[in-house]
């Protein structure tokens, strides 16, 4: 019963009621006894008691208040459990027992790695104009090269690029070691298992503003770091004259191809003239008409001055005189002449293949055709020319400003780097399993 007397008042704030009963009693007993000495006086005293009983209730009141005061803030000495016990040995077991497994392979079994650092970039070497061209003059351009280095960029960790460093160097002759087997290829790797150790031991950092790509090559030994380096800058040098080849072709191409076709019509049309030709054995039937054509306005002449000659013997000859009959029989022979030469250009049944109205029609078609051809010839050679100056205008090339260096010493594995990030990874995990534990156990 004493204790929850206590207890009650506790759950009021008597700290400052406290203090104020401690400095006001003595003035509280001092004003009792002049009230009770006034009223002593007034009716002989008889009221003191009273007054100081209450004084010393107040007095004894205040004491109990700070004694349970002091009570409450005094806590008992925490006691060993068994959780206190698990805790501490999921502490060694999860933090301390895998860091010092870490620290101690790290510093004992894992081998020294060394780096080799290589920068380059995709450049394109332009020519701006013929006059440039004819002095030597050239541009340094980036146009189209932050696609390369983007190409390039994907291309580094591609697994052509493993197949073609392991084909030049062999990747298990370098990178497998049984004594580190952390860090080291596994022996009977696929190409699968070598890409994902490619990208622990080449490191690609890639600027997108300055276009700017740059290598850390990991490996036991300097010298192996250095040739895999070199190697991809081998590689991506090759690789980079492929698409520049690729893209000159893709200039020209259709150049070509229409040049390739106005060939071949040039061909059949000149196949077609020979043909004609050697058919109807005239080189130029033009010509031969112009020809046959002043040999029948020749004979047209001849038969114009043999009538006029004959039209004089007659005035002047007797009937039957010879001279009369050979006049007749030179226009007779103009005349058939003449009609022979006309048959040539055409014959009113038009049954001849070869007369020249047919010979020169045909040769005519295919003189326009061969003129179309070579025209043809002419603008689509043009075209590829320029197309193909247009192509050997850009050059991509592959500049390395950093050369695959040789280091002299080891820089991986950081050790106390990755002592440190263990250790933190370690501390973070108990510590969010300790809260864990504690709050399920708190909602139980």
């Amino acid at each position: 019963m004493s204790e929850n007397t206590v207890e009650q008042p506790s759950t009021k704030p008597v700290e400052q009621p406290d203090e104020q009963d401690k400095s006001n009693a003595p003035t509280q007993g001092r004003r009792a006894n002049q009230q009770g000495g006034h009223r002593g006086g007034n009716k002989g005293g008889g009221s003191r008691n009273p007054n100081r009983k209450q004084a010393a209730r107040n007095r004894g009141q205040g004491q109990r208040n700070r004694a349970a005061t002091q009570a409450q803030k005094v806590a008992g000495p925490a006691r060993r459990r068994r959780r206190h016990v698990l805790l501490v040995l999921a502490f060694l077991l999860w933090v301390v027992a895998p860091f010092s497994a870490v620290v101690w392979y790290l510093y004992t079994i894992a081998d020294d790695q060394y780096a080799s650092y290589v920068g380059f970039t995709v450049r394109t070497e332009e020519v701006s104009s013929g006059i440039e061209v004819l002095g030597g003059i050239t541009e340094l351009s980036s146009g189209n090269s932050s696609k390369d280095s983007d190409i390039l960029y994907k291309f580094i960790s591609s697994r052509q690029m493993v197949e073609a460093v392991d084909a030049e160097l062999g990747l298990e002759s370098i990178y497998i070691n049984p004594d580190d087997p952390v860090f080291g290829l596994k022996e009977d790797s696929t190409i699968e298992d070598k890409q994902d150790y490619w990208k622990r031991v080449v490191k690609v950092y890639y600027d997108t503003r300055s276009e700017l790509i740059e290598l850390r090559v990991v490996a036991f030994d300097a010298i192996s770091a250095q040739q895999v380096a070199q190697a991809i800058v081998n590689e991506s040098t090759r690789i980079i004259n492929d698409l520049t080849a690729i893209a000159r072709e893709d200039t020209t191409r259709y150049a070509r191809e229409e040049l390739d076709r106005t060939i071949a019509r040039l061909k059949e049309a000149r196949q077609a003239i020979n043909t004609f030709r050697a058919r109807t054995q005239i080189v130029d039937p033009l010509a031969d008409t112009q020809g046959h054509l002043g040999l029948l306005n020749n004979l047209q002449t001849q038969l114009a001055a043999a009538l006029i000659e004959l039209d004089m013997v007659r005035q002047t000859a007797r009937a039957g005189d010879p001279r009369i009959t050979q006049g007749e029989r030179r226009v007779q022979v103009i005349e058939e002449r003449i009609a022979e030469e006309r048959k040539r250009f055409g014959s009113e049944s038009e049954t001849e293949d070869d007369t020249y109205s047919r010979l020169v029609g045909e040769y005519e078609e295919l003189a326009v055709e061969l003129e179309f051809a070579n025209s043809s010839y002419l603008s689509a050679l043009a075209a590829y020319d320029t197309a193909l100056a247009e192509a050997q205008r850009k050059s991509r090339y592959l500049a390395a400003y950093v050369n695959p260096t040789l280091a002299e010493s080891a820089e991986y594995p950081q050790r106390v780097l990755i002592s440190a990030l263990t250790l933190g990874a370690l501390l973070l995990s108990f510590l969010i399993m300790t809260l864990a534990y504690y709050s399920l156990r708190d909602r139980r």
